[in-house]
């Protein structure tokens, strides 16, 4: 990209913007309309990252290290700068374009009887749920259509992941959730691979605007685990996608004072890594209790087999540090 490309893309994404849309909030105002916040990129503990809106910059006393929206896209997501500029730019065009197909395989659930039957088998039975998770269904053939019909080219929807180089939908037979910039899909077919993403960052922890007020946060792995959770009343639940969490996703459980409560499988992997990451909140001064689900469960089968919010309120009372 030529200088002119590279100022009209900072242009279009305010630095506060990509910041705030990032799950940073400044801590107090200064002088010439400059904020001061937690910086992002280390482990800060006291507000050192400064932020200036009017000139698109920031600096942080504490790391050293400042710059535009590109250089914060650079140290950020830990990519050089041509890819930090592909980063901005996919993130600047896909938002509109997710919500289109969000819009588009949230009408086609009810229409799929196959598609109603497996979230019934896997706990997500209520309307108020399906809404709130704004959970859709992936038939395949015809997504395509629909998305250029409303402008969208077929070299776009391409590079999106959305379409195969084929031309075929990607997500095809897959129950979809929206993420943060992404696209979550479950295969219903035992033939396809079950887990597929767009490609790109999964994102951060999934509804975690709506979760971090709560000084106790219950985290699951996946979106059917907090499905079966929000549904029996754990609004104070959020999901990583996988029990590795990405830097983002950790940054965003120490942002503040609370106690995390790690529902992970009870499989070995997932015990392990929900020890290996207790470990690293405590150093971080972050509270953290293992929670003990019976041998071979996770939460979603714990509820679909019979568990209830009572019986899950005591695991959690029973968990362990």
């Amino acid at each position: 990209m030529n200088r002119q490309a590279l100022d009209d893309l900072k242009q279009q994404i305010p630095l506060m913007g990509y910041l705030q849309a990032h799950d940073w909030y400044p801590a107090r105002p200064l002088s010439r309309g400059r904020w001061m916040g937690l910086c992002p990129l280390h482990g800060d503990h006291q507000p050192s990252f400064l932020v200036d809106p009017t000139k698109d910059l920031f600096y942080c006393y504490g790391c050293g290290r400042g710059g535009d929206v590109i250089r914060f896209a650079e140290l950020y997501h830990q990519v050089k700068f041509p890819q930090a500029v592909a980063w901005l730019r996919q993130w600047r065009g896909a938002e509109p374009l997710l919500q289109e197909v969000t819009r588009f395989y949230h009408m086609q659930l009810h229409r799929h009887s196959e598609a109603v039957a497996y979230l019934y088998q896997r706990g997500v039975r209520s309307p108020a749920l399906i809404e709130h998770m704004r959970v859709g269904y992936a038939p395949g053939s015809c997504l395509r259509g629909w998305l250029t019909q409303l402008g969208h080219s077929l070299p776009a929807l391409r590079q999106s992941g959305l379409v195969t180089d084929a031309g075929y939908d990607t997500y095809v037979r897959r129950i979809v959730f929206p993420l943060e910039g992404n696209l979550y899909g479950r295969s219903l077919s035992a033939a396809s691979p079950p887990h597929r993403f767009l490609p790109g960052a999964k994102g951060g922890l999934y509804a975690w605007e709506q979760v971090r007020r709560y000084a106790e946060v219950i985290l699951v792995e996946g979106l059917f685990d907090y499905a079966v959770l929000w549904e029996a009343g754990f609004q104070n639940v959020t999901c990583s996608l996988e029990t590795h969490l990405n830097a983002h996703q950790f940054r965003q459980l120490c942002d503040g004072t609370r106690t995390i409560y790690l529902a992970f499988d009870a499989d070995g992997s997932g015990q392990q890594s929900a020890q290996c990451l207790s470990r690293s909140l405590l150093e971080r001064d972050i509270t953290a209790r293992l929670v003990s689900l019976p041998e071979g469960h996770e939460p979603n089968s714990f509820f679909v087999s019979g568990g209830n919010a009572h019986e899950f309120h005591r695991l959690l009372e029973e968990a362990c540090p």
